[in-house]
């Protein structure tokens, strides 16, 4: 339960709504699948590697 408190706090202060890091997660989605050189802005990429990296730290 505290993991899923953690986590929902995380998603709040970062993305202010689940949804909004759903958008980002499913960006991320369609990067693995079309990430090539100039496909996606940087930024972007970077957005995507945040949010995943959060949620594992969040797990861990």
């Amino acid at each position: 339960m505290e993991k899923e408190k953690i986590l929902f706090n995380w998603i709040e202060d970062t993305y202010g709504t689940p949804e909004e890091l759903a958008k980002v997660l499913d960006l991320g989605v369609e990067m693995l699948f079309y990430l090539e050189e100039d496909t996606f802005d940087k930024r972007e990429v970077q957005q995507v590697v945040s949010a995943l990296r959060g949620i594992v730290v969040v797990l861990r």
